[in-house]
């Protein structure tokens, strides 16, 4: 390491202080990493991951403003120096947190260079440590991902580029990326299309690009299986920014496009729920859409401002929103191999080395939150009968034949003319919603 030096000074371990006053920040109030809920631990029903890119290669500069986050891990005489800092720092950082898994871009980790073959060096000897300070901690890759879209060769899109040359440079990438997934430990892969998309339908072919995307990622399935890689892969869907249009817009784009590339066994889907509103869907929506079709497999845990129309990556602290999420993870059976990753950053305006640790501390608590509401909601069961309740006809006659698929259109009108008109029955969302306030 080129620097053993103390970043976060000053900061010890996060302990647990369920009775810490409101003004006592640095704690954690509701997660507790060893509590038992559910007959499984809390940290495992979690999965927190701390994401590389936010905390640690953020400077705050915006489209309107300079970097106004100086970290002392970004100063440095050369670029690979400089990256030996960050990733010292991040150890520190997830140590002292708490937390089992982070995740980063390849380029995160270690600077780009002149050509591929440089790349893979920085990448090799960056890996290299980050690898033993993971024997050291016991800290875990969660997921891997490779920046296809910050390069300017990418600026037509990675997989979906009009030239095929820019197309296997991207695949190259991956199969670099892929390696070092295994070397690392990596329990999943992701693969998010910021510039797979476009911007003008005009200068576009559609079906040939979203053929092209199929193709890459069977490449990339082929190649896992090749090296032996065990880790799960997932897609991150988004529906626009930085294109104008991107192929995996929500959760129910992506299921479809992988079931008819023939996909859907080999992927499962990242969600974010600051892109799932940019959709102009709820928090919640993509989540629970991934998750009934078994797609479920990780998600990025942020939030954003509604009112805005772009990706602010906000920690998330809204107590209903992490409620219903770990309502969904709880009845799918959990997050395993996935997580809980947050791919969120402090505003430019948090400047201080402490607002890092308040920021994951404030979310860690707030997911805390949800899912002990979560385990009650189940537990007591409440909300659960009243849904059995409101879908009982289908438990028998003719709503157990369409249940079960044995009813046809002629069984259909049969029962209409000898039943007649179907009584009007309240869908009583207000008492839904007056009982699950009743957990929050």
């Amino acid at each position: 390491m080129s620097s053993n030096s103390e970043f976060f000074t000053g900061i010890s371990k996060i302990p647990y202080v369920p009775d810490a006053s409101a003004q006592q920040v640095l704690c954690f109030k509701h997660y507790n990493a060893s509590e038992i809920l559910l007959g499984r631990k809390m940290e495992d029903w979690l999965r927190f991951s701390v994401c590389y890119w936010h905390s640690f290669c953020g400077t705050g500069a915006d489209p309107f403003g300079s970097p106004t986050l100086c970290r002392p891990w970004n100063e440095g005489d050369s670029d690979m120096e400089i990256a030996k800092k960050r990733l010292a720092a991040a150890f520190e950082f997830f140590t002292k947190l708490g937390v089992n898994y982070y995740t980063f871009h390849d380029r995160d980790m270690a600077p780009e260079g002149r050509t591929l073959e440089e790349s893979n060096r920085n990448l090799d000897e960056i890996t290299d440590v980050a690898l033993e300070l993971q024997k050291q901690t016991g800290v875990k890759v969660l997921w891997i991902t490779c920046n296809l879209f910050a390069h300017p060769r990418y600026m037509n899109g990675a997989s979906t580029n009009p030239d095929s040359h820019v197309l296997a440079y991207a695949g190259a990438q991956v199969k670099k990326g892929l390696e070092i997934a295994k070397k690392l430990g990596a329990e999943n892969f992701v693969f998010w299309g910021g510039r797979e998309g476009f911007l003008s339908i005009l200068n576009t072919d559609v079906a040939a690009e979203l053929k092209h995307m199929a193709n890459f990622f069977k490449m990339a399935v082929a190649y896992k299986q090749k090296i032996g890689l065990k880790c799960q892969f997932l897609i991150e869907p988004k529906p626009k920014e930085p294109c104008k249009h991107q192929y995996d817009y929500d959760a129910m784009s992506v299921i479809g496009f992988l079931k008819h590339f023939g996909l859907d066994r080999d992927f499962k889907l990242n969600i974010e729920p600051n892109h799932t509103t940019l959709a102009g869907h709820s928090y919640e929506h993509d989540v629970i859409m991934a998750s009934v079709f078994g797609m479920l497999g990780s998600v990025d845990s942020n939030t954003g401002s509604p009112d805005l129309g772009w990706d602010t990556d906000q920690f998330p602290m809204d107590i209903r929103n992490t409620t219903l999420v770990m309502k969904a993870v709880i009845e799918q059976g959990g997050l395993q191999p996935g997580g809980l990753n947050f791919d969120a950053k402090v505003r430019r305006e948090s400047t201080d080395l402490e607002d890092l640790f308040i920021a994951h501390i404030a979310a860690m608590d707030a997911f805390a939150r949800g899912l002990r509401n979560a385990v009650k909601i189940i537990e007591e069961g409440v909300m659960q009968n009243m849904l059995q309740e409101r879908y009982l006809s289908f438990s028998h006659g003719i709503g157990q034949k369409v249940d079960e698929g044995s009813a046809s259109l002629e069984d259909l009108e049969e029962f209409i003319k000898q039943n007649g008109e179907p009584k009007v029955t309240s869908g009583k969302q207000e008492k839904y919603e007056a009982v699950f306030n009743h957990y929050l």
